[in-house]
C-alpha cells in the first residue's frame, strides 16, 4: 500500500506541495491571529476553514452570545476578504440582497437610463445572519447566488467576486415566526457547524477580556488569490479507492431503504443523506488533510469530518425523536459501525 501511495502523492507537482507546506505554517498562524479574538471554537475555525478552502458554504447552528458575528469578520479580516453583513428580517425582499436597478436621468442629454445598485451579496465573505428569519423567496435568491455565483437582474448577468463564501446563521432555540430552510436547500451547504457553550476556564477568559480593554491586532496571514490557488490544489490531492469507497459506505448507509444499512437506522431515520454527502465527505477530507500538512487523504479524515456533513443531511423518524435521538448520535452509531479496513491504511 506505501508504494500505492508514493505513485499517488505523484499527481501532486513540487509547486503544489510547496503551497501545502506554506498553507500548513499559515494555518497556525491563522489560529494564533484568530485566538486573540476567539476563545476556544478550535474545531468550529478547523471547519470553516475546511468549507472555504473547498469553494463552500457553511450554516452555523447556535444559541445567541457565542461570537459567530465575531468569529466571521476576524476571519476576513486574517484572510484579507471584503465582508458583509446581511441581518435578515421577515420584511427582506430579494433586491435588498442582491441589488436592484434604478432610474437615472442624464442631465447633459436628458435620457433617463436604469443603472443597476450593487446589494451586500457583492462581497467575499457574506454572513447570512438569522438566515431562518426570512421568507422562502428571499431565502432562494442567497441560496441562487451561493449556487451559480452571480446574480441576474432583468437580461444581464453580474458575477460575484472571488472567492465567494455565505457563512449562515440559525438560532435553534427561537423558532416561532421563523421560515426553517427545506431539505433541498440546506443540502447547498457542505457543512451544519455546531457553535457550543464555551467550558468554565474559556468563559472566564471570554468575560475578562470583553470587560477589560484589551484589543486585538489583527493581521493578514494569506489573500484571496491564495484561498483561490489552495482551492484548486484541495482538487488535485489523490484519494486512494477504500477511502472513496468508506465514503460512500458511509453516507449510503444513512439511507432507511437501501440493504447497506443498519436496523437503527431503519428505525430512527426517515430520510438520509443524499450523494453529495458522499462528494462532500472526500472534498473535506481533502482539505482537512493540507490544513495538516499531508498529501493524501484518509478514512481518519472522512470520519472527522462525517458529523457536520451528515447532521443536517439526516431526517429522523417521530420515535427517535420521542426517545431524544439526534441525527448527531445516529452519525456517531455510524462511524462506529462502520470501521475502516486499518491493513488499507497508509
Amino acid at each position: 500500500m506505501a508504494e500505492t501511495a508514493t505513485q499517488s502523492d505523484a499527481e501532486l507537482g513540487s509547486s503544489d506541495k510547496e503551497v501545502i507546506e506554506e498553507l500548513k505554517q499559515a494555518y497556525e498562524a491563522m489560529r494564533k491571529q484568530l485566538e486573540l479574538v476567539i476563545v476556544g471554537q478550535d474545531d468550529v475555525i478547523e471547519q470553516l476553514l475546511i468549507s472555504i478552502f473547498c469553494r463552500s458554504h457553511a450554516l452555523l447552528v447556535g444559541v445567541p452570545g457565542l461570537a459567530k458575528t465575531l468569529l466571521v469578520s476576524t476571519l476576513s479580516e486574517v484572510l484579507d476578504l471584503s465582508f458583509k453583513r446581511i441581518q435578515f428580517t421577515p420584511d427582506l425582499m430579494p433586491a435588498d440582497i442582491t441589488g436592484t436597478e434604478v432610474l437615472e436621468e442624464d442631465m447633459s442629454t436628458g435620457k433617463r437610463i436604469f443603472k443597476f445598485v450593487k446589494g451586500p451579496i457583492f462581497a467575499n465573505m457574506i454572513l447570512a445572519d438569522e438566515i431562518n428569519r426570512t421568507p422562502p423567496k428571499t431565502q432562494a435568491a442567497l441560496l441562487e447566488a451561493m449556487q451559480e455565483h452571480h446574480v441576474t437582474i432583468g437580461e444581464e448577468t453580474y458575477p460575484l467576486p472571488e472567492p465567494f463564501f455565505v457563512l449562515a446563521t440559525q438560532n435553534p432555540i427561537e423558532q416561532e415566526g421563523t421560515y426553517p430552510l427545506p431539505e433541498a436547500q440546506l443540502d447547498r451547504f457542505m457543512f451544519n457547524i455546531r457553535v457550543d457553550y464555551p467550558s468554565a476556564e474559556e468563559e472566564e477568559a471570554i468575560i475578562k477580556r470583553v470587560t477589560g480593554t484589551y484589543k486585538a491586532d489583527i493581521s493578514t496571514q494569506i489573500t484571496g488569490e491564495t484561498v483561490l490557488k489552495l482551492q484548486k490544489v484541495v482538487r488535485r490531492v489523490p484519494v486512494a479507492d477504500h477511502v472513496i469507497s468508506y465514503a460512500a459506505q458511509i453516507a449510503r448507509a444513512s439511507r432507511p431503504k437501501t440493504e447497506d444499512a443498519p436496523d437503527f437506522v431503519r428505525e430512527m431515520v426517515s430520510w438520509g443523506a443524499g450523494p453529495r454527502a458522499g462528494i462532500y465527505l472526500v472534498l473535506a477530507a481533502k482539505a482537512r488533510a493540507i490544513l495538516q500538512g499531508r498529501y493524501h487523504a484518509t478514512t481518519a479524515d472522512v470520519r472527522a469530518v462525517a458529523a457536520p456533513v451528515l447532521r443536517h443531511r439526516i431526517l429522523t423518524t417521530f420515535n427517535a425523536e420521542a426517545a431524544g435521538v439526534t441525527s448527531d448520535e445516529i452519525i456517531a452509531m455510524l462511524v462506529e459501525r462502520f470501521q475502516p479496513n486499518a491493513d488499507l491504511e497508509i
